[in-house]
């Protein structure tokens, strides 16, 4: 058995079995263990999705879950609110991930400009929006009472944790600056991947892609020299 385990989150709108997650979680199945869950508010699992705030308590539990399972170093993936909802978990959450991938991240709220943005605002502010959120799958709670922190605003938080930003440049619903930005924020040895000609999140993921993810958070992750090792001294080894 693979002491890997990734735990994946999906993007807003999206659950386990659509079929490009799917496709998604199956590729990452040939690298190690994988927990896929359905954020609260989507597909098979029960509440309101809050977008992205209290879904790092959901993911939490599947990383406590993988743990659990056994699995040594657990690793969280992300896609879109996913994305978000992982820098945010690694950033503020007291039982860290042993390395995380945010593809396709958000690094601020309130995005307007761009189409596909501004009919994702639709859909959460709109009465008929949350309507037809509804129709696509989606439980939505009520709005935020407080904001809540940006990936933004934490991401410096997770260092020394090994952590990979992938972004395509064609992205259609948030633009590379959001990845430049999360970059720069992170400091440390966090590792930007803008992808040509690939636009939004599990969509538009490649076999290939998925594999050379995979691969960055394995050996992220691996002990140096078959010894146990805390992320602080990895991170020490790659400087």
């Amino acid at each position: 058995m693979t002491d890997l385990a990734f735990v994946v989150g999906h993007g807003f709108t999206n659950h386990v079995r659509k079929p490009f997650v799917s496709r998604v979680l199956r590729r990452f199945a040939h690298h190690g263990g994988v927990v896929a869950l359905d954020f609260r508010g989507h597909g098979r699992s029960a509440g309101r999705s809050s977008v992205g705030s209290d879904e790092i308590h959901d993911l939490a539990a599947g990383v406590a879950l993988a743990r659990g399972l056994g699995y040594r170093r657990v690793v969280t993936v992300g896609f879109s609110m996913g994305a978000s909802i992982a820098l945010r978990h690694a950033g503020l959450h007291e039982d860290k991930p042993d390395a995380v991938a945010a593809v396709s991240a958000p690094s601020r709220w309130w995005v307007r400009d761009t189409v596909a943005m501004r009919r994702v605002h639709w859909l959460l502010e709109q009465p008929h929006g949350r309507l037809a959120a509804r129709a696509l799958g989606v439980r939505l709670g009520p709005p935020w009472v407080t904001t809540p922190e940006s990936p933004l605003e934490v991401v410096h938080r997770i260092t020394p944790t090994p952590l990979l930003i992938v972004h395509g440049e064609q992205d259609h619903y948030f633009g590379p600056a959001h990845a430049v930005a999360l970059h720069k924020a992170a400091g440390g040895d966090a590792e930007l991947w803008l992808e040509p000609g690939m636009r939004h999140a599990e969509s538009s993921m490649t076999p290939a892609l998925v594999d050379r993810v995979a691969i960055w958070l394995d050996e992220h992750t691996r002990p140096l020299g078959g010894s146990d090792h805390t992320a602080d001294d990895r991170t020490k080894g790659r400087r």
